[in-house]
């Protein structure tokens, strides 16, 4: 009898498990259609699937097709979905990038999805809200010292430059064939490491950190179901690892400091200078945000060098053009003298092939607000608690903004020539604005200065598949045939 209920105990979970979860769905079905059938004038649009909604969809589908094909269905300036279990607000076009970037802070704050809540938990810890984050504490941390500053990036750019050229001498210098992707969150980490934590040249290191990296930011915008063999787990799995990382370089950093060698880096900063409140900041809170600044501003750099490469490999006229601006100010240096802030501004034509490339993929999706006020949109209720989207997608491939929205001109963004505003935002637009938009545009150029007057090179699979996602990646990677390009100094050509 004792076995036969045993046995009974281990088949009524398994045999029940469909049918209680058959049955949550119905009753979650219900209760929330029946909550938001309280709420009149709702925007257009589905919730799709009980308590899931269409976060499948959004999470496999291209952020051009799962935006696109709803401003057909629905409505070109707005949709209702649900995603991440919230029921989410997508406002389109030009209209609702500039509605959102002009009501920051007064009908919006910036929401995190649970996953990254999750990842980076001791950053959310502190606030009252675990989801939301006010804009004073989300820059505050690069306002009080001006790190991003021009005048800080200034003194930056000679490093960058060094970086730049030790990174292409040690993985690409004397190889036939080299994959972009990977070398390039190499080199965004290289640089990102320095800046942020003033990690000193440490290749083994920085390799460590980028798949760690890789593999959290695969997690970053995920259902949060710490299951093993999900993405979200693998992702919990290298955060926790990354977080001892950067532990341990903090411990090393004090006992650094302390011997008395100086050290100018965002990291040191938080270590050692109290918040507005007085309050010093414990170091596993400094690690979680030193590993949230890393995750902001690595995946995004490295789509946008991998595409830059990718698109001059396929369109060699554009590619010569660039090398024409870049060996003109090659020529004008000193053997050895690193490139400076006067000789970023010249990169104008490269500067323009950046932007249209960031164009064509969208290194930044979007980004989620959750609303603190009840508004009226279009005629539409958008209710309190809900969350809004802007999708980079709404805009950077239509016609009204961009004629022959699918050919790849830099013209577009040349001699001064600016879209409609709003309509190309890879930063971001507002008072949220990416605040590391100039460092980011420093790295691109400096990338590209060395790597165009350094090499030749064609891209070996150029129908390249992109997954899905607000983190695309180049699912196979991008490979390029390599052929060194000898730098020709202007006096060789005048003799």
């Amino acid at each position: 009898m004792h076995m036969e209920m045993e046995n009974l105990n281990l088949f009524i979970p398994s045999s029940v498990l469909f049918s209680i979860c058959i049955c949550a769905l119905i009753f979650f079905s219900f209760t929330y259609s029946k909550s938001n059938s309280k709420l009149k004038n709702l925007p257009p649009g589905s919730f799709g699937w009980p308590i899931i909604g269409e976060t499948f969809a959004f999470m496999n589908e291209t952020q051009q097709r799962f935006v696109g094909d709803r401003m057909k269905r629905h409505s070109p300036k707005l949709f209702k979905t649900n995603i991440f279990g919230e029921p989410t607000v997508v406002f389109c076009g030009i209209s609702g990038h500039k509605f959102i970037a002009s009501n920051e802070e007064k009908l919006f704050l910036a929401w995190r999805p649970h996953s990254m809540q999750k990842l980076f938990r001791s950053s959310y810890q502190k606030a009252a809200s675990q989801a939301t984050i006010p804009r004073a504490d989300a820059v505050q941390i690069y306002r009080a010292p001006g790190f991003l500053k021009p005048e800080a990036l200034v003194r930056y750019i000679e490093t960058m430059d060094s970086l730049v050229q030790e990174h292409l001498k040690l993985y690409w210098d004397g190889k036939s064939t080299v994959e972009v992707y990977h070398l390039a969150q190499l080199l965004v980490m290289t640089l990102s490491a320095r800046f942020f934590t003033g990690l000193q040249n440490n290749p083994a290191r920085t390799e460590k950190f980028t798949e760690l990296m890789t593999i959290i930011t695969s997690g970053l915008h995920t259902v949060p179901f710490s299951v093993p063999g999900t993405t979200f787990y693998r992702a919990m799995k290298a955060a926790d690892a990354m977080r001892k990382e950067v532990l341990l370089l903090i411990k090393e950093k004090k006992a650094a400091m302390s011997s008395g060698v100086q050290m100018h880096d965002i990291m040191s900063f938080m270590l050692f200078n109290a918040d507005p409140t007085g309050r010093f900041v414990p170091e596993n809170e400094v690690a979680d945000k030193i590993m949230g600044l890393m995750a902001g501003g690595f995946h995004s750099p490295s789509m946008a060098t991998s595409y830059i490469i990718k698109y001059l490999g396929e369109n060699p006229k554009i590619c010569d053009k660039v090398r024409t601006e870049q060996l003109e100010i090659a020529r004008s240096k000193q053997p050895g003298e690193a490139l400076t802030w006067d000789d970023m501004q010249k990169m104008k034509y490269s500067w323009a092939v950046s932007l249209e490339v960031m164009r064509l993929v969208p290194p930044l999706q979007g980004t989620f607000r959750e609303v603190i006020s009840e508004f009226i949109y279009e005629g539409y209720t958008i209710p309190k608690g809900w969350k809004v989207y802007w999708s980079a997608s709404s805009t950077n491939k239509i016609s009204e903004y961009f004629s022959a929205p699918d050919e790849f001109d830099p013209t577009r963004f040349e001699d001064g020539k600016t879209p409609p505003a709003y309509s190309n935002i890879p930063f971001g637009s507002g008072p949220r604005i990416c605040p590391g938009k100039e460092y980011a545009r420093l790295q691109l150029l400096c990338s590209l200065h060395h790597i165009v007057t350094k090499y030749k090179w064609e891209v070996i699979n150029p129908n390249a598949k992109i997954a899905g996602g607000m983190n695309p990646v180049p699912v196979e990677g991008i490979h390029i045939r390599l052929q060194p390009y000898q730098l020709v100094k202007m006096s060789a050509f005048s003799s």
